[in-house]
């Protein structure tokens, strides 16, 4: 497991500097971490994370969304339509509820069909774990520089503290 300060750490550490998004208890530590270190735009829809994230871009910074990965359906549309049509890059940090079929029922049909909806989007993205977190960052700052779009980060339970 990797602490949610480490996490926010790295993430500072890449260059992403603009944080915006839905808060999901999986992520709770590194909310907990951007909120006493400020900066943090809290949101109550994944879509309108989205449309933080592209003004952020285009004001000069480098955005990071988190969501769980129910409310990536919620921003579909707005990642298709705004995002990647317009080349606004950002670091789309996903929860994977329902990973593996262990989860609330509610979770389980978005757990098993998130990697799918991202490549059916065009939006490349990797699994996280706590050994690949470095990597994993490593790749998406590259992967934004080079598409000019969005990337992904799925963050199953377990390894974030």
């Amino acid at each position: 497991m990797i602490t949610g300060a480490d996490f926010l750490r790295l993430l500072l550490e890449s260059g992403f500097d603009f944080f915006t998004g839905v808060p999901c208890s999986l992520v709770k530590s590194l909310i907990a971490m951007l909120e006493e270190r400020g900066g943090y735009i809290p949101e109550t829809r994944e879509d309108a994370a989205v449309g933080l994230a592209a003004g952020a871009y285009m004001a000069g910074k480098q955005p990071v969304v988190i969501m769980q990965n129910s409310g990536l359906g919620v921003c579909l549309n707005a990642l298709a339509s705004l995002s990647r049509i317009y080349h606004l890059p950002c670091l789309l940090l996903i929860t994977w509820r329902g990973y593996q079929g262990k989860d609330a029922p509610e979770h389980l049909i978005m757990g098993d069909i998130s990697p799918t909806l991202l490549e059916t989007l065009g939006v490349p993205h990797r699994v996280l774990s706590a050994e690949t977190v470095q990597d994993s960052l490593r790749w998406a700052v590259e992967t934004l520089k080079q598409s000019n779009q969005p990337v992904a980060l799925l963050l199953p339970p377990g390894v974030l503290q």
